[in-house]
């Protein structure tokens, strides 16, 4: 390609690529500590997984015992129950663990929220390429209906899932297993115009989550899935979201495989509503109403980082110095082909991990943190990293430390001191173990 002059669109001390729940706590949190934001997202809204691909419920919040995401992540969870149905409100006002998700009231609750912090919104943007110098982003180039700009900032925050900026600024990448297996994704869908009481009524039978009538319609040739299993949240007695079936060899980083994800996806949501209307009391007038604009994907890229986190990491259940969340979610590998099993292991109730600050940056790269399902871990352990409530304080982390360095007038992501990061982020109502919430208190 030719050389070209291109405009620059935007000079911001915190760039934050991707708008999914990472994005969304790196840029509040940024913005909210002062730093000036802006926030770039190739969709026109924010949500990314809950909005985009219509994941019908957040993973658990929760140890089982107590919350271990709070701050922002709560914050957007408590605020988008109180905008949802009355009943649904009574129904779910204590609950933390796979509440439902309004995805179009997270949509105008998330754009106000950015709103309110002063947060600098680009929609509808991709960005295809980087400029570096010796290791140091210094602008990004985006692509749009104006055409091809630069953005340029101090720090950068790579929240796009699949470590997209790192992969353009060259950075050390690993994908999937040893054999390059990748979970499978889902289209995930909602039905409108079903029957919840009557379904319940005879939910023994078939399962709450459809497992025996599942199972028996696979055994008689009725139903092509590879799990005996339907993830159903419920709205309202009349709607529901379902997270249900898979699409094996969908690699979210390559765009061949997002287009045959989605027309694969859709002739699967089809094979199974029809299935659902013929065979389950309750959805027999059941209106498929929407499926995801994007397949839902569970694995591509992870960067390598200064700190690997790792399966033992997960099960002795450790802490690092450099602590700046906290996950108790289970390891939840899905079979990477229709005949592999799925891979489920839980810690006790009232124990989690951290999640060391080191794990957000990429080796080799300066002033860009990763949030979100790319952060540095071993295939097991993003088996469980990866869930939104994990990526919104692994976010809110990232934004953080940012608007620190940015208000220091460093680039550089490792000389941020983390016991003020640490202060902060528990001044900010984020958990981060016993300990470091301890001394804290006692600081105060």
């Amino acid at each position: 390609m030719p050389e070209r002059d291109i405009s620059v669109y935007a000079n911001a001390d915190v760039v934050v690529a991707g708008g999914g729940p990472a994005g969304v706590g790196a840029a509040l949190a940024a913005a909210r500590n002062g730093a000036s934001v802006l926030l770039i997202e190739q969709r026109g809204y924010l949500g990314g997984m809950a909005t985009v691909s219509q994941v019908p419920a957040f993973c658990p919040y929760t140890d089982h015992i107590k919350p271990v995401i709070r701050g922002i992540g709560l914050e957007i969870l408590s605020d988008m129950k109180r905008r949802m149905e009355a009943a649904f409100q009574e129904e779910w006002r204590e609950e933390l663990d796979w509440v439902p998700i309004d995805a179009e009231a997270l949509k105008r609750l998330l754009d106000e929220k950015m709103a309110e912090a002063g947060v600098k919104l680009l929609y509808h943007t991709f960005v295809g390429h980087v400029l570096q110098q010796d290791g140091v982003l210094e602008a990004a180039i985006i692509h749009n209906k104006t055409g091809t700009q630069a953005v340029k900032a101090k720090l950068f925050i790579d929240a796009t899932s699949d470590a997209d900026l790192t992969y353009l600024a060259g950075g050390e990448l690993v994908k999937g297993g040893d054999d390059g297996e990748l979970q499978p994704g889902t289209m995930c869908f909602v039905l409108h115009n079903l029957d919840r009481n009557k379904f319940l009524s005879v939910a023994d039978i078939h399962g709450r989550d459809l497992k025996h009538a599942i199972h028996k319609a696979k055994s008689e040739g009725r139903l092509r899935v590879a799990r005996d299993w339907a993830g159903i949240s419920w709205l309202n007695d009349h709607t529901a979201g379902f997270n249900f079936g898979h699409v094996f060899g969908i690699d979210g980083s390559n765009a061949d495989d997002l287009t045959r994800g989605a027309i694969e996806g859709r002739a699967l949501v089809e094979h199974i509503t029809e299935w659902l209307r013929e065979s389950i009391p309750g959805f027999e007038n059941a209106f498929l109403s929407l499926t995801g604009e994007q397949i839902g994907i569970r694995e591509t890229r992870r960067i390598v980082g200064d700190y690997i986190l790792t399966a033992d990491d997960f099960l002795k259940c450790r802490s690092f110095p450099d602590d700046i969340a906290r996950n108790a979610y289970f390891i939840d590998i899905h079979m990477a082909k229709p005949e592999s099993g799925m891979t489920m292991v839980h810690l006790p109730p009232g124990e989690s991990h951290g999640i060391p600050y080191r794990s957000l940056l990429p080796a080799g790269i300066k002033n860009v943190i990763v949030a979100g399902r790319a952060i540095s871990t071993d295939r097991a352990t993003q088996g469980s990293t990866r869930v939104m409530p994990n990526c919104f304080a692994m976010g809110e982390a990232a934004g953080t430390a940012a608007a620190i360095l940015a208000e220091q007038g460093s680039r550089d992501t490792r000389s941020i001191d983390i016991e003020a990061l640490q202060r902060k982020l528990v001044r900010q109502g984020a958990w981060l173990g016993e300990a470091i919430q301890e001394r804290w208190k006692e600081d105060d």
